[in-house]
């Protein structure tokens, strides 16, 4: 895959994690296409690795669901390790 379309893939992906993984990361929007990105790369080699079907050519609907799963793994993991709360905790 071109790295314009990593680029693309990684930002829908990483808007859609925004949406999905609820919580006070204080990330951004920005920084959750970053790690839309990041999410984009670890998850469409995790899953070949897994499948051993090629998840990094193109832009269509499998690359960007296999994306999207890669950039909720990477937004969880960065916000437990930046130690953000998640919505339902903590003094209300």
């Amino acid at each position: 895959m071109s790295i314009i379309a990593w680029l693309v893939v990684g930002a829908i992906a990483g808007y859609l994690a925004g949406l999905l993984v609820k919580g006070d990361e204080g990330l951004g929007v920005i920084g959750h296409i970053v790690l839309g990105i990041v999410g984009a790369v670890v998850g469409g080699f995790l899953f070949g690795l897994i499948t051993n079907q090629d998840y990094t050519t193109g832009i269509n609907i499998g690359t960007i669901v296999v994306a999207t799963i890669g950039a909720v793994i990477v937004v969880v993991v960065v916000s437990l390790i930046r130690g953000g709360t998640r919505t339902g905790r903590g003094a209300v």
